[in-house]
Parts: C-alpha cells; structure tokens; sequence
C-alpha cells in the first residue's frame, strides 16, 4: 500500500466523511475486554473526537485507554484509533447530539443514558481504492504496484 499519495489530513477529511456515512465502529478499551460494535455520533465543533450513547454499564463505560477499529461501508476505507473514553459531562453536547435513533435504544429515554467521549490520540487510516488497471490484475491475476494501490496515513489528530 502506498504511503501518503494524499497528505495524511485529506486521508484524515475522508476517514470523517465515510464514518458519517457508516457512523459503527468497534471499540474496546485496553484493559483486555473485548471490542464491541458501537455506533458513533460526531460533533462537528470537537472533530478528534468520538461520542458513544451507552448504558452506564457499558463495558466503555468505566473509561479508560481504548482502540477503535472502523471499515468503510464499502470495505474501502480502514481506520485504526487510539485514545481515551471518558464521560462526556457537557449537557449541552449530551442534548446536541441526542435524537430519535439514540432514543430507541433507551426504553426510558436520557435517563438510561450515558454519552462516552472517545479523544483520539493517534489513528492509523487506510482508504484502498485500487486503481482500474489494479483492478484489472486483481480479476486477472498480477501484482499490484503501490502506484495502483491506495493511501495510508498516520496522524495524531482527524480535524
């Protein structure tokens, strides 16, 4: 895979745009549980950061170092998170980024919620959008040049 065809913030740009389309990442914290599949709400005002609806027993719950895996809707993006969960405390943010599908899974509304806040503090990113003669050798058989293949970035910060 290539490294950098675009600058790692354009990679960064197209991570944010695909999780919007396929807002389901997986995310566990560090401490040995296993990863669990979360949808995710972004707040355009705090870009590197992530904010999970949960039970307050949530496994993310109790906060802490976690890594995030995401794949795109079409299998052509890849990213790889690392960062803090912790309790989002703004209300405000809370109500923001609250509505009807959240709530359906909350039979007694806010009340049984709980916003987490993963800060993202490194991310590994991938998009694999293979070019057409690629493609090509894929179907045919061949090997792919890295100038065929796709971007990588490493980046401290999505925003």
């Amino acid at each position: 895979m290539a490294d950098n065809k675009d600058a790692p913030q354009e990679v960064a740009a197209k991570f944010l745009a695909k999780l919007a389309e396929s807002p389901f990442i997986m995310i566990g914290l560090t401490d040995g549980e296993h990863s669990e599949p979360m949808n995710v709400k972004l707040d355009e005002d705090q870009p590197n950061a992530l904010f999970i609806f949960s039970g307050h027993d949530n496994r993310i719950a109790t906060g802490g170092d976690a890594m995030a895996q995401f794949v795109g809707k079409g299998h052509d993006f890849f990213a790889c998170l690392a960062g803090e969960v912790s309790q989002e405390t703004n209300q405000a943010t809370f109500d923001k980024l609250w509505d009807n599908r959240v709530e359906a899974w909350f039979p007694n509304g806010k009340a049984d919620a709980r916003l987490n806040r993963f800060d993202i503090s490194s991310a590994e990113l991938w998009e694999t959008d293979v070019s057409i003669a690629g493609r090509l050798k894929m179907l045919f058989g061949g090997t792919i040049k890295p100038s065929e293949s796709s971007s990588h970035a490493v980046v401290d910060s999505v925003a």
